[in-house]
């Protein structure tokens, strides 16, 4: 089957379904499913603009609330996974997954899902280390820390995946597994992305834990974004178990601008006679109703269990008998049901509501499936953590008592800085930076000669810093919440469509190279209709891409305080 990946979404749905669109009706082709690799931004309404870790001034509604309220079906079933840009509040409702419009799927926190017989895991988020030994403790209303820690990775999610023993097709996440520059044209990488340099050359570059997972699952294949830039790399693992060792082909892709390199279709090897819909997997349900005791709503640390004779279990695998007891809590129906529903209302360009307050209820899907596989709602469980913390606090020695690590416990993973705010690299893009650098960028392509798309490998972008150096996390709010298809086929090659270069839809075809990178080759995609500008306001005028350095003007401009929450 074709599978068109994307990189980071930033909410223009319309503009990479145009491409697909294109590319379908220009090489007759069709594409049975869409990637996106996080920065998906599912932003319902003005109040879930609030719950988004971006600048005020570049919160902009963008398209997917079209798709929410049911103006427009996604045109092909789309899964994605979160990233560092995201309406928290909603993805949250989901912890384990569902829809949050009719064919678009959440993976939820981490997720396994079958299509076509493809098996489909992802890990949403990106991974910083003071964060990583917390449980999902966030609830909104979120302050300036739980509104960046929300979307950081948690070691019970990875704990989870780690369960997984059957064999995994394709694995998904937002930052890339640490190390795997190392499998691709590091030299080409660092051309295009200099200030990567000393984190390629220290070995800091990329998540411990996404690299920990790809050295466990060691899928066929392995998508990313989150660095905004096109990058492929081939890694062969070490034979384990007198098998035979496995390549991971991994592939990390742009945001969805124009001149950049953001989507990539792809040949997978399905199974014949798996079902058309979008399944469970039984095995990863068995793991979460085996861990559903582990989890708790805590912001101390937890460590997993471990074969250190401290724990009774630490083996939490499926077994044949588990999963077969999943099935028959589905009633033998692995199809995940149709049942998305509007939780709030969907914003309305004709009465626009800017001083709207962020919403948060309890999703019926997520009530359906813990019914079901009697799991427990983590959303609901924050919420409760956050009231008793917000009546009663929590003393210093209280915590201590109970906790099984302490804040200046080092992190697992030693080589990791990410969790040191004193510590910055002068060339790191802060979250405003990102953004500005977008907003510069498209004013550059604006400019150049011409206005037809070609689409060459992107030349700037970053990795948001997401230092969360903010003040100690306020005192909750009391709320009260309302009730409410059998082992892969041997892997296809790795396959792109022929290079194109596609005009927009209302303008003339220019031509344009295409350059090969890793054994991928680009894909060309619709550069905006005439009068569509990059989102965001396009104030420059130099020609010049800049990245702005992180400099202390950062932190005394009071316009600029606001913007990093």
């Amino acid at each position: 089957m074709k599978v068109a990946v994307e990189g980071c979404c930033h909410g223009e749905l319309d503009k990479i379904y145009e491409s697909i669109s294109y590319l379908e009706n220009k090489e007759g082709v069709k594409v049975d499913l869409l990637l996106c690799c996080g920065d998906f931004q599912a932003v319902r309404n003005e109040g879930d603009m609030k719950c988004m870790a971006v600048p005020a001034k570049y919160r902009q509604m963008q398209t997917f609330y079209k798709y929410y309220s049911g103006e427009k079906k996604a045109p092909v079933l789309t899964i994605f996974i979160g990233g560092n840009h995201e309406a928290s509040n909603y993805l949250q409702e989901l912890p384990y997954g569902g829809w949050v419009a009719p064919n678009i799927y959440y993976l939820g926190y981490a997720g396994v899902v079958r299509f076509r017989g493809v098996r489909i895991g992802g890990l949403s988020g990106i991974f910083k280390s003071h964060d990583y030994k917390k449980g999902h403790f966030e609830f909104p209303p979120y302050n300036q820390e739980t509104l960046r820690s929300v979307y950081h990775i948690r070691n019970i999610d990875v704990f989870k995946l780690k369960q997984l023993k059957m064999p995994i097709d394709i694995f998904v996440t937002h930052d890339w597994p640490r190390g795997i520059y190392h499998y691709g044209n590091t030299n080409q990488l660092l051309r295009k992305k200099k200030f990567l340099r000393q984190e390629v050359e220290s070995g800091t570059l990329g998540s411990p834990a996404a690299a920990e997972l790809l050295d466990h699952l060691q899928p066929s294949y392995w998508f990313s974004a989150h660095l905004h830039v096109k990058f492929a790399a081939l890694m062969q693992h070490e034979a384990k178990n007198n098998s035979a060792a496995k390549i991971t082909k991994f592939l990390s892709l742009d945001k969805c601008l124009p001149h950049r390199d953001f989507l990539q279709i792809v040949e997978v090897a399905d199974r014949p006679g798996s079902s058309e819909h979008l399944e469970y997997d039984p095995e990863w349900l068995a793991i979460l109703k085996a861990t559903d005791r582990l989890q708790k709503p805590s912001h101390k640390f937890w460590n997993p269990p471990q074969d250190n004779g401290l724990h009774t279990r630490w083996d939490f695998s499926a077994s044949e008998e588990a999963m077969m007891e999943v099935v028959r809590d589905l009633s033998g129906d692995l199809c995940i049901p149709q049942n998305f529903s509007l939780t709030v209302p969907a914003y309305d360009p004709s009465h626009p509501q800017p001083n709207a307050h962020p919403a948060y209820s309890t999703n019926p899907q997520t009530t359906e499936v813990c019914a079901t596989l009697g799991l427990t709602d983590i959303y609901i469980l924050a919420g409760q953590h956050g009231q008793t913390y917000g009546e009663e606090g929590a003393t210093e020695e209280e915590e201590d008592e109970d906790s099984t690590g302490s804040v200046d416990e080092p992190s697992e993973y030693p080589t990791d800085t990410s969790g040191l705010s004193s510590s910055y690299n002068p060339d790191e893009i802060t979250i405003e930076d990102e953004w500005e650098e977008e907003e510069d960028e498209a004013v550059a392509c604006a400019e150049e000669k011409g206005t037809d798309a070609v689409v060459p490998e992107g030349q700037v972008g970053g990795q948001d810093s997401d230092r969360d150096s903010s003040p100690q996390r306020e005192t909750a709010i009391g709320l009260i919440l309302p009730p409410p298809c059998a082992a892969p086929e041997p892997e296809a090659p790795l396959h792109s469509l022929r290079p194109l270069s596609l005009p927009p839809p209302s303008a003339s075809l220019s031509q344009g190279s295409s350059e090969e990178e890793g054994g991928f080759t680009s894909a060309r995609v619709p550069k905006r209709t005439s009068g569509e500008t990059a989102q965001g306001p396009a104030s420059h005028t130099g020609g010049t891409p800049q990245i702005k350095r992180r400099n202390q003007s950062i932190y005394t401009a009071v316009d600029d305080e606001e913007s990093e929450g």
